[in-house]
């Protein structure tokens, strides 16, 4: 792609460039990608062991009941308009 008089290089080209010369700010680091999943897999854990069912609700309105009671138990309540 071309603008002006300069060549404007696309997503997958800087992202090589930024591999080829050692930029990781575009890169997740092993640890971090190892300390995300220790903290998801136990609740992925916890729903594969739990057969109870997720409240639900219809599309377009304000949630489930279970929202309610949830914020309401200390005296809370959303705010809707």
């Amino acid at each position: 792609m071309r603008t002006f008089s300069e060549r404007i290089h696309d997503a997958y080209e800087i992202l090589l460039l930024d591999a080829i010369l050692g930029d990781p700010t575009l890169f997740a680091r092993r640890d971090a990608v190892e300390e995300g999943w220790e903290f998801v897999m136990p609740i992925l854990n916890a729903w594969e062991n739990d057969k109870s069912a997720l409240p639900a609700y219809t599309a377009g309105t304000w949630g489930p009941t279970e929202a309610d009671i949830m914020v309401a138990s200390d005296g809370r309540r959303w705010r809707k308009p």
